[in-house]
């Protein structure tokens, strides 16, 4: 059984700062997560019912846009001046605390953290550990899975060099806003407005690039339209590239979980090793899928070369490559590739939608005409 998760997460460079905040914890006998500097908090901003963000991180954290979630207290000294509330208001903390005077306030909120639970939409982010290994794929099956399953759902594409997830999907002529439209976003975007100006496929909101000639995104970009994606859905997914740019590592950052796609076979093994050691750094969970087509290796060898945990194993559909390319994207209810879907949304999901109101999908997907193959 995988040991109880922190209920509170504890931020800070101030070394005196921290040993109030521990103090407060001892008593109430919460064992934190402490993260000393700001990426130690943004790869953990979702992990705990409490995030608890001293006054020295406030501000960078502020600066970079963190993805609103309820639970979260600034605390500050008498010291601090009036910025202190304006930083707070810029990251959606529930509560500014001024110690020792709101002491009393703290350890409330400490002690109400152990049974409360915090809940935002949940993000899975897919990489390839190698090329070709089916990261795209499985992301779409998951997106439409979870749509299906009456999830208020996204499928971000964050690929610039990766084809373009709705040519898989079969939307490229559906109208509606791609990358190259959002590329002077920043700031906070609005939720609503992001998902009513994309394109869909049976309530599934996607966001893709067209065949235009822009392949850079601003990291700022990723960062605002993440933090609405998540603010609007219950499920946000992101086909994300393997390379270790800034841009990517704002879809890692904000994941709740990162999925690592690797075939069983040595080079791509050999591959992902060295794309693992980089994902760490930024990925708060980071678990291997193991694709199973013409193995050397089992998926528990490539586990426990890379060491990582295995989320699920994927087996191939050998009819779906021609289904696609035909903008159908249509997995099979029994095939390997549904029942690793199916699996990493038992493992991520909510149990009930975060958006109740949402309309449950239609299992009789509709689709496009066929292409006209050239």
């Amino acid at each position: 059984m995988d040991p109880q998760p922190p209920s509170v997460l504890m931020a800070t460079t101030n070394d005196d700062l921290l040993e109030d905040l521990l103090r407060l914890t001892a008593a109430a006998s919460v064992t934190p997560l402490v993260e000393p500097d700001l990426l130690g908090l943004r790869r953990s901003w979702h992990t705990c019912n409490l995030v608890v963000v001293g006054s020295d991180l406030a501000e960078p954290l502020a600066r970079v846009q963190p993805a609103h979630r309820p639970g979260v207290v600034v605390v500050g000294s008498a010291f601090d001046g009036d910025g202190l509330y304006r930083c707070a208001f810029d990251v959606g903390a529930d509560v500014v605390c001024r110690l020792p005077d709101d002491e009393a306030l703290l350890a409330g909120k400490i002690s109400d953290a152990l049974d409360g639970t915090t809940r935002t939409a949940v993000t899975l982010a897919f990489v390839g550990g190698c090329g070709g290994a089916g990261a795209t794929t499985l992301a779409a099956a998951v997106a439409v899975l979870g749509s299906r399953r009456g999830f208020r759902t996204m499928l971000i594409d964050g690929d610039p060099l990766g084809g373009g997830i709705e040519l898989a999907l079969g939307i490229e002529n559906t109208p509606g806003d791609r990358w190259p439209k959002l590329l002077n976003a920043s700031g906070r975007i609005s939720a609503a407005a992001l998902r009513s100006a994309l394109p869909s496929v049976d309530d599934l909101a996607v966001l893709s690039w067209d065949q235009s000639d822009v392949t850079v995104l601003p990291p700022e970009t990723m960062t605002s339209v993440i933090g609405a994606a998540q603010r609007s859905n219950d499920l946000v997914v992101l086909d994300l590239p393997r390379r270790p740019d800034p841009t990517a590592e704002e879809g890692f950052i904000r994941a709740t979980a990162t999925l690592l796609v690797v075939p069983c076979d040595v080079r791509s093994t050999a591959a992902a090793k060295r794309l693992s050691g980089p994902l760490h750094a930024v990925a708060a969970d980071l678990r291997l899928v193991a694709r199973q087509s013409r193995q050397t290796l089992s998926a528990a060898d490539v586990a426990t070369h890379l060491s990582l945990p295995l989320a699920t194993k994927l087996g191939t559909d050998r009819a779906l490559p021609l289904a696609m390319d035909q903008g159908h994207f249509t997995p099979h209810p029994r095939s390997p590739l549904t029942q690793a879907a199916t699996t990493l949304l038992n493992l991520f999901n909510p149990p009930t939608p975060l958006y109740p109101d949402a309309t449950p999908t239609s299992h009789n997907r509709r689709h496009p005409p066929p292409h006209t193959p050239h």
